[in-house]
């Protein structure tokens, strides 16, 4: 009985023992099959700290150059040195004895001398950047002196004394930081956790000590950004169409920056057909981009969005005039995608209006206003510029915008105010309209002569830049409805615009009694600078649009979907102050849009007597409406253009950066020869096992009865 108990005994343990070997070799499969999930991954998680809340600089390329910053196929990596002081960069370049290295750079030393520096070492494998806080006191703009230069108006056989900002440098702090080619990543960290986690990992691990080097093991950083497209639009354009012509899987390699323009108009157009060339339009234009050194980092607070919030309140304020359909002139508001890479969404237009593409056309132009930055103005000043040539010919009708703007600041906190006539004007979008015909056209701005933003089209033209202000405690829905002084100030300047407006379409009534809403426009600064996750916008937005809004303000970088966040904000803002509640259901909305307006089924507030989340939706009509801001040159297939934009994005695969410890190469060296000898014990184990298994594995013969 004893010998059986021991069989089974024996058999249950070796049953076992293959059950736990079945499993782990089914944990291996599962493991080398699906790599990244579950606890297959629990030793990466061990060995690396994941940075989730970065930005990089990425590639782009335009007709002859390529811009911007990537990594090598499978990432850089470099010990992590922190630089505070320009004094730190030496270790870097010179002293530190384990090249390469990744720096930690402060903020406020982000300049162009340092990049510079870091650009010609071959020690440095990449940079992590430290959002300074405050911003850099000095100002920071990646951008050029000369925004757009060859794009505008002014050129070799139009106006050549202006061309190239001979006449003015229109940002003199612009330090071209985002037109340099890198060799290495750049990444942005925007988490203040984040980065005491890496200088705590530096403190610990990479810290001299005593003016001695640190030893083994030192906290290293891994950044990912391997760009597909290389050298120019012209290359990446002409493989991409290559492999889309004689690949079954085309690969693209980049993409054109595009989107959309927003427009409407005071009164209805037919889309689907043109104005009489008797039919006059005033056009009113802003541009809704910005961009930064970092991929999808463009707050644009003073570049951007004061302009078209302002103008968005003007918009309304004219819709509530009760005489419109008697007005002479039609107004058009449009809003630009693109202006910030060489004039994309007014290029695209103006081009269409000149090929009878679009409903207006440019003789239908009867006069051009466009708001600049204007949130920066001292004593209240806001200063009207033209252009110097063109104003020869069209003095009657420049001196009637110029005085209708003049008569229109009367009675608010608002002084408009002439530039010289021998003065250029500054990079607008008008200068592309310009190119095509002459029109009696003002570019409205808070600067007389070079701009007064210090972060133009940088990562801190953000909200505080404009002095967006809300008193603390505050919440969400309570800063809302909050009008700050900045809100203010954007309502007496939409305020005098739409006065002007009025008086240049022949208004009868009282231009006085038009006036601009601050809670309106304190409402826009909020959602378009602070939250878009609020209130007032989830009630505007379609319903299948609810996942764009966010706890944070969205950014206004044009990018290559269509449409990016930032137009489906400026779309339904506009519908909302410009439209109509219909009594249409749902169904009847989705089916009526026509060509003179567009409907929308929007969420509507929440419903005060339900106990749940419910909401009221309704259907919006109005005369808002959405037009390719493609650069013509994709149309016509001429990347090499010098006529239009050919801005183009690469693409990539993976964006991510991540710290970890590294050890030595001795180390290293002396793991992989143990790990290759203990490869070549186990090669000859199994082989003498293998041909011994008839031996070592035979299988027991029957012993027969047994004696009791």
């Amino acid at each position: 009985m004893a010998a059986v108990e021991e069989e089974e005994m024996g058999s249950s343990c070796s049953w076992r023992t293959r059950g736990a070997a079945e499993l782990l070799l089914r944990g291996l499969l599962l493991c080398a099959l699906a790599a990244g999930s579950g606890w297959c991954n629990s030793v990466e998680r061990k060995i690396y700290i994941p940075l989730n809340r970065t930005a990089t600089c990425v590639r782009l390329m335009n007709a002859t150059h390529q811009i911007g910053c990537q990594s090598s196929m499978n990432g850089d990596t470099g010990v992590i040195h922190v630089v505070e002081k320009q004094e730190d960069v030496q270790w870097v370049l010179s002293e530190g004895p384990h090249p390469p290295y990744i720096v930690l750079l402060d903020g406020e030393l982000f300049t162009r001398d340092m990049m510079d520096q870091l650009k010609e070492s071959s020690r440095v494998s990449g940079v992590a950047v430290a959002i300074a806080k405050p911003s850099p006191a000095n100002g920071f703009s990646p951008g050029s002196k000369c925004p757009n230069d060859g794009f505008g108006v002014y050129s070799s056989t139009y106006g050549s004394k202006f061309a190239h900002c001979k006449n003015m440098e229109w940002n003199p702090l612009g330090n071209g930081l985002f037109y340099e080619d890198f060799r290495f990543p750049i990444f942005l960290l925007q988490d203040e956790n984040e980065t005491q986690v890496i200088k705590q990992c530096y403190q610990a691990y990479n810290l001299p000590r005593n003016g001695s080097a640190p030893q083994y093991p030192l906290c290293a950083m891994q950044l990912f950004s391997h760009m597909h497209a290389v050298t120019s639009t012209v290359t990446c354009m002409r493989r991409t169409s290559l492999q889309s012509t004689f690949s079954i899987n085309p690969e693209v390699i980049c993409d054109p920056l595009s989107d959309y323009n927003v427009w409407s108009t005071l009164k209805p157009i037919n889309i689907s057909s043109k104005l009489n060339s008797t039919e006059k339009v005033i056009m009113v234009a802003t541009r809704i981009d910005s961009h930064s050194m970092f991929w999808n980092v463009a707050p644009g607070a003073e570049s951007a969005v004061a302009s078209f919030v302002t103008h968005l309140a003007a918009a309304e304020a004219l819709h509530k005039a009760p005489d419109l359909q008697t007005l002479s002139k039609n107004i058009m508001f449009t809003f630009f995608q693109g202006e910030s890479f060489d004039y994309i969404g007014s290029s695209r237009m103006a081009y269409d209006m000149q090929k009878n593409k679009f409903p207006v056309r440019l003789e239908n132009i009867d006069c051009f206003l466009e708001l600049g930055q204007i949130a920066l103005r001292h004593s209240s000043v806001l200063w009207m510029h033209t252009d110097p040539l063109s104003q020869r010919n069209l003095s009657v009708q420049l001196g009637e915008m110029v005085a209708a703007l003049k008569n229109s600041a009367s009675g608010t906190q608002v002084e408009v105010q002439e530039v010289g006539s021998s003065q250029a004007l500054p990079p607008s979008s008008f200068q592309r309209f310009l190119r095509l015909r002459e029109i009696p056209g003002v570019v409205l701005a808070d600067h007389n002569t070079s701009f007064q933003n210090r972060y133009y089209q940088s990562i801190y033209d953000t909200a505080e830049n404009i002095r967006l202000e809300y008193p603390s405690p505050m919440s969400p829905e309570e800063a809302l409805e909050y009008v700050t002084k900045t809100a203010e100030s954007l309502a007496e300047v939409a305020t005098v615009v739409a006065r002007a407006l009025y008086q240049l379409a022949e208004g009868s009534g009282n231009a006085s009694a038009i006036q601009a809403d601050p809670r309106t426009v304190t409402r826009m600064l909020y959602g378009f600078l602070v939250r878009t996750n609020n209130s007032w916008f989830q009630s505007i937005i379609r319903p299948d649009l609810k996942g764009i809004l966010e706890n944070e303000p969205t950014p206004y970088y044009i990018a290559v979907s269509k449409p990016v966040n930032a137009t489906y904000f400026v779309h339904y803002v506009l519908a909302n102050l410009t439209g109509t509640v219909t009594n249409l259901t749902k169904e009847q909305c989705s089916n009526s849009d026509g060509d003179l307006y567009e409907y929308a089924w929007v969420q509507g507030p929440q419903d005060p007597n339900s106990t749940t989340s419910s909401r009221l939706p309704f259907c919006v009509r109005s005369t808002v409406h959405l037009t390719s801001a493609s650069s013509p040159a994709f149309e016509l297939r001429d990347w090499g253009s010098t006529e239009y934009s050919t801005w183009t994005e690469s693409r990539w695969k993976e964006l991510h950066a991540r710290i970890f410890l590294v050890a030595s190469k001795q180390l290293e060296i002396v793991t992989l020869i143990v790990g290759i000898i203990i490869l070549i014990v186990s090669f000859v184990a199994t082989y003498f096992i293998n041909s011994k298994a008839d031996v070592l594995f035979a299988t027991p013969r029957d012993s027969g009865a047994v004696a009791y």
